[in-house]
C-alpha cells in the first residue's frame, strides 16, 4: 500500500495564483471608506478702478488772512465759469474680498471780487463819493484723501456698505487784495496753511441692474487734530458701457472748519461732478 505521506502536493497555476491575489485584495479595498475630495477655493481677486472728474466747483464760507479780518466769499454757480480758473479731481480704488482701498486728489483754483459799502450809504451822489471796498479773493486747493474700508454684514447681493477710516490733506493759499474807494493805495495778504485731518464715516455702492449703479460716500472728521471740523459727502448715478468702461454724474460738497494764527477757512466748496471710470 503506498504511502500517502510520499505523494507530492501539485501547486497551483502562476495564473490562478494571481486571479486570487488580486480578488482578495479588492475585497479589501471595497471595505475602505472612500478617499475625501480635495476642495479648491477660486483665488480672490483684487479689482481695480481709475477714474478722472471735472467738478464744476462753487465756495461758500468766510476767509481770513492774517491781519485782515474774514470776509465772505460766495461763488454761485451762474458765476462758475467767470471765477473758476480750474478744478480737477481723480481718484483710484482697489478691492480684494471685503476689504475697500480709495484715494482721491482734488486741485481748485477759484477767484472773487465783491464791493463792500459802508452801512447807508445806498443813494447814488453818496455812492459816488464814497464808493465802497473793493475785496479781490484767490484760492488754489489741494486735498489729497486716503481710505481703508470694511464691507459691513449689511445690504444684499446688490448693495455693499463699507465701514471706513481714513486721512484727508488740505494745502491751501489764501490771498485777499483790498483796495478802499477813498484811498489810492491797496492792502494785500497771502498765506499757505496745510493740515492732515483723521476721517471715519460710510461708502455704499448700489448695482441697480447689470448697467446702472449709484455710489455714495460721506465722513466727518478733523476733531481738533488739523482742522476745528471737516466733513464731505457725494452721491452720484453712473452707467457701465462695457466690462471695463463706466461714466457717472453727481454731486460733491466739502466743508471745512480751519482757524490757526490769523488764518480762517470756513468753507464748503460743491458742484456738480462728471467721471470717466476704467475697471481693470
Amino acid at each position: 500500500m503506498p504511502s500517502l505521506m510520499g505523494k507530492s502536493r501539485r501547486a497551483l497555476p502562476l495564473g490562478l495564483a494571481a486571479l486570487f491575489a488580486f480578488a482578495a485584495t479588492a475585497g479589501a479595498a471595497a471595505d475602505l471608506p472612500p478617499p475625501a475630495p480635495v476642495m479648491v477655493q477660486p483665488p480672490s481677486l483684487w479689482q481695480f478702478q481709475a477714474t478722472g472728474y471735472g467738478w464744476a466747483t462753487a465756495i461758500d464760507g468766510r476767509v481770513g488772512v492774517r491781519n485782515l479780518p474774514p470776509v465772505n466769499v460766495n461763488v454761485g454757480f451762474s458765476d462758475i465759469l467767470k471765477n473758476l480758473n480750474g478744478a480737477l479731481m481723480g481718484s483710484f480704488m482697489a478691492r480684494h474680498g471685503d476689504w475697500l482701498i480709495l484715494t482721491d486728489l482734488v486741485w481748485a483754483a477759484l477767484e472773487d471780487d465783491a464791493t463792500v459799502r459802508l452801512p447807508g450809504i445806498r443813494h447814488p451822489s453818496l455812492a459816488a463819493i464814497a464808493p465802497g471796498t473793493r475785496v479781490e479773493f484767490k484760492m488754489r486747493q489741494l486735498i489729497a484723501s486716503a481710505l481703508v474700508g470694511y464691507r459691513l454684514p449689511l445690504g444684499g447681493p446688490d448693495l455693499d456698505i463699507y465701514a471706513t477710516a481714513g486721512l484727508r490733506y488740505q494745502r491751501l493759499t489764501a490771498e485777499i487784495d483790498v483796495f478802499p474807494g477813498l484811498i489810492p493805495i491797496g492792502l494785500s495778504q497771502r498765506s499757505t496753511e496745510q493740515w492732515v485731518d483723521p476721517t471715519i464715516g460710510l461708502s455704499a455702492t448700489w448695482r441697480i441692474n447689470e448697467r446702472w449703479f449709484v455710489n455714495m460716500l460721506a465722513d466727518v472728521g478733523g476733531f481738533g487734530v488739523g482742522s476745528r471740523f471737516t466733513t464731505q459727502g457725494f452721491a452720484s448715478v453712473g452707467y457701465r458701457w462695457s466690462e471695463s468702461i463706466s461714466t457717472a454724474l453727481g454731486y460733491r460738497a466739502i466743508y471745512t472748519d480751519y482757524r490757526d494764527d490769523g488764518f480762517t477757512y470756513r468753507a464748503t466748496q460743491h458742484g456738480v461732478f462728471s467721471s470717466i471710470a476704467y475697471h481693470f
